[in-house]
């Protein structure tokens, strides 16, 4: 007995059901972080951004092998050079003792972002723990970790800054303590409040309901919800945090030389700024810090539209 061939009508409502099926895996509901990803890479501007920060963060990363391959030394120094204006073997010029104006301002790129980056995760670190463990708990320990940022906050932070610059020696490790032991309380108090909204749902409260520990309930519903909150105040965080090294750097409490950071770069400049000639030390660190920052922010204003579960 054979088979019969299938009609070109039973063909056609195979291919239309296997269509239909492929259209309902395509609508699939997209999770929160796809859409958020979807969201950045749609968005050009914050595209760029991301683009140009890491390429600063590569060629900070490659500083050895690129010096080496131009033969140049951020700390050596050439008397023989001194203020020698930009050529092939200075690019971008060399400085009072000679030293080489680009291997420095690659080299300083390093020590900056590396402040800023590890300084904001010091400050996350505090300022998410306490932020959950006052609100989460309550009572005598948010009225505690409060008191503890009132007290803080009644001080200006710059004068706790002059006053620690002045009693060490400020090397990059020991102002990343000082910016982390200092900057937490602004991430304390908006993790605290996005915690207070977030253990009144349902889904807190049942999981408390039926006996779940107080350590798993944060890290199971609260905090997987603070980290959109968290990511963004990190980016912002980050290039403050560079800006504060260059003013502290301007007012000579920053990261000494030799130590190159941008801020510290600019700072020594700034005997030039009435020399036109000597433009090619005033400018580079300038427009570092600036595109940097601006870079940062930029990528944390489309951070804020992607993560934003309110925009469509």
């Amino acid at each position: 007995m054979t088979t019969p061939n299938p009609s070109p009508a039973s063909i056609q409502e195979l291919l239309r059901e296997e269509n239909q099926k492929e259209a309902l895996l395509d609508e699939a509901p997209l999770s929160f972080w796809q859409i958020a990803l979807i969201r950045i890479r749609r968005d050009k501007l914050t595209m760029v951004a991301l683009f140009v920060l890491l390429l600063i963060l590569i060629t900070s990363l490659l500083t050895t092998p690129i010096s080496n391959a131009l033969d140049v030394d951020p700390f050596d120094t050439d008397l023989l050079a001194q203020f020698e204006p930009p050529s092939a073997e200075h690019w971008l010029g060399a400085d009072d003792l000679g030293q080489d104006q680009f291997a420095r301002l690659i080299y300083a790129a390093r020590i900056s972002l590396s402040i800023g980056f590890f300084s904001a995760v010091f400050i996350l670190t505090i300022g998410i723990a306490l932020g959950m463990i006052a609100a989460f708990f309550g009572g005598i320990v948010d009225d505690t970790i409060m008191w503890l940022i009132n007290t803080l906050n009644a001080i200006p932070q710059l004068y706790i800054f002059l006053i620690l610059g002045a009693l060490f020696d400020i090397t990059p490790p020991i102002l990343v303590l000082i910016f982390g032991f200092t900057s937490w309380p602004f991430t304390t108090r908006l993790v605290r409040s996005q915690v207070y909204s977030l253990r009144e749902r349902e889904y807190v409260m049942a999981s408390t309901a039926l006996g779940a520990s107080s350590m798993y309930t944060i890290m199971k519903h609260i905090l997987p919800n603070v980290i959109p909150t968290v990511i963004i105040v990190a980016t912002r965080t980050i290039g403050n945090l560079m800006l504060a090294e260059a003013i502290l750097s301007f007012i000579g409490f920053g990261v000494r030389p030799p130590t190159p950071t941008w801020g510290n770069m600019l700072t020594k400049s700034q005997q030039y700024v009435f020399e036109p000639d000597k433009y090619y030390l005033i400018l580079p660190a300038g427009i570092m810090i600036t595109i940097t920052v601006l870079c940062v922010f930029i990528i944390g204003d489309g951070l804020r539209d992607a993560l934003d579960p309110k925009l469509k």
